[in-house]
Protein backbone atom coordinates (compact mmCIF):
# COMPACT_ATOMS: atom_id res chain seq x y z
CA UNK A 1 0.00 0.00 0.00
CA UNK A 2 1.30 3.63 -0.66
CA UNK A 3 1.29 6.02 1.85
CA UNK A 4 2.13 10.02 1.31
CA UNK A 5 5.54 10.21 3.19
CA UNK A 6 6.39 13.35 5.38
CA UNK A 7 8.14 15.57 2.56
CA UNK A 8 5.24 14.86 0.20
CA UNK A 9 3.06 15.99 2.46
CA UNK A 10 5.46 19.03 3.29
CA UNK A 11 5.37 19.89 -0.36
CA UNK A 12 1.41 19.60 -0.51
CA UNK A 13 1.03 21.79 2.26
CA UNK A 14 2.98 24.80 0.42
CA UNK A 15 1.56 23.96 -2.90
CA UNK A 16 -1.95 23.64 -1.45
CA UNK A 17 -1.19 27.44 0.49
CA UNK A 18 0.60 29.06 -2.83
CA UNK A 19 -2.73 27.42 -5.38
CA UNK A 20 -5.23 29.29 -2.15
CA UNK A 21 -2.89 32.99 -3.05
CA UNK A 22 -2.55 32.53 -6.31
CA UNK A 23 -6.71 32.36 -6.49
CA UNK A 24 -7.44 35.34 -4.80
CA UNK A 25 -7.55 33.44 -0.83
CA UNK A 26 -6.17 34.04 2.14
CA UNK A 27 -4.82 31.57 3.14
CA UNK A 28 -5.66 29.96 6.57
CA UNK A 29 -3.79 27.03 7.10
CA UNK A 30 -1.82 25.32 10.17
CA UNK A 31 1.85 24.15 10.16
CA UNK A 32 0.90 20.88 8.46
CA UNK A 33 -1.51 21.93 6.04
CA UNK A 34 -4.66 21.49 7.26
CA UNK A 35 -7.38 24.23 6.85
CA UNK A 36 -8.42 24.31 10.44
CA UNK A 37 -10.72 27.47 10.44
CA UNK A 38 -12.38 26.88 7.16
CA UNK A 39 -15.00 24.67 7.00
CA UNK A 40 -15.84 24.61 3.31
CA UNK A 41 -12.30 23.02 2.65
CA UNK A 42 -12.94 20.81 5.66
CA UNK A 43 -15.81 19.75 4.43
CA UNK A 44 -14.73 18.72 0.68
CA UNK A 45 -11.24 17.52 2.33
CA UNK A 46 -13.16 14.71 4.39
CA UNK A 47 -15.42 14.03 1.22
CA UNK A 48 -12.48 13.01 -1.01
CA UNK A 49 -11.13 11.14 1.61
CA UNK A 50 -13.95 9.20 1.97
CA UNK A 51 -14.89 9.05 -1.29
CA UNK A 52 -11.80 8.19 -3.13
CA UNK A 53 -8.49 7.54 -0.73
CA UNK A 54 -10.28 5.66 1.71
CA UNK A 55 -12.64 3.75 -0.29
CA UNK A 56 -9.34 1.94 -2.16
CA UNK A 57 -6.56 1.41 0.10
CA UNK A 58 -4.55 -0.66 -2.95
CA UNK A 59 -2.79 2.52 -4.27
CA UNK A 60 -0.04 1.53 -6.29
CA UNK A 61 1.77 5.16 -6.83
CA UNK A 62 1.27 8.59 -7.03
CA UNK A 63 0.16 8.43 -10.56
CA UNK A 64 -2.72 6.28 -9.93
CA UNK A 65 -3.82 8.57 -6.66
CA UNK A 66 -3.30 11.80 -9.07
CA UNK A 67 -5.57 10.08 -11.73
CA UNK A 68 -8.58 9.13 -9.16
CA UNK A 69 -8.01 12.43 -7.56
CA UNK A 70 -8.21 14.54 -11.47
CA UNK A 71 -11.32 11.89 -11.92
CA UNK A 72 -13.37 13.20 -8.81
CA UNK A 73 -12.81 16.52 -9.34
CA UNK A 74 -14.29 16.08 -13.00
CA UNK A 75 -17.09 14.63 -11.42
CA UNK A 76 -17.87 16.85 -8.31
CA UNK A 77 -17.17 20.23 -10.89
CA UNK A 78 -19.05 18.77 -14.35
CA UNK A 79 -21.57 15.71 -13.56
CA UNK A 80 -23.15 15.47 -9.96
CA UNK A 81 -26.36 17.35 -9.84
CA UNK A 82 -26.68 18.85 -5.96
CA UNK A 83 -30.21 19.58 -5.45
CA UNK A 84 -29.03 22.98 -3.25
CA UNK A 85 -28.49 24.66 -6.82
CA UNK A 86 -31.48 23.26 -8.55
CA UNK A 87 -30.07 19.82 -9.40
CA UNK A 88 -27.55 21.16 -12.25
CA UNK A 89 -23.51 20.91 -12.39
CA UNK A 90 -22.18 23.16 -10.46
CA UNK A 91 -20.20 24.76 -13.27
CA UNK A 92 -23.68 25.28 -15.32
CA UNK A 93 -24.76 27.15 -12.39
CA UNK A 94 -21.26 29.37 -12.04
CA UNK A 95 -21.64 30.18 -15.60
CA UNK A 96 -25.46 31.00 -14.68
CA UNK A 97 -24.39 33.21 -11.89
CA UNK A 98 -21.40 34.86 -14.27
CA UNK A 99 -24.40 35.95 -17.00
CA UNK A 100 -26.88 36.90 -14.86
CA UNK A 101 -24.15 39.34 -12.94
CA UNK A 102 -22.81 40.42 -16.13
CA UNK A 103 -25.97 41.56 -17.19
CA UNK A 104 -26.63 43.29 -13.78
CA UNK A 105 -23.74 45.34 -14.04
CA UNK A 106 -24.52 46.34 -17.63
CA UNK A 107 -27.81 47.25 -16.88
CA UNK A 108 -26.70 49.78 -13.89
CA UNK A 109 -24.15 51.22 -16.51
Amino acid sequence: MWKVTTICRGYLSIRYSERLTEAGFNASVDSVGNSYDNAMAETIHGLYKTEVIYKDDSWRGLDQVEQATLSWVDWINNQRLPEPIGHIPPVEYELMYDQQTKSYKAAWL
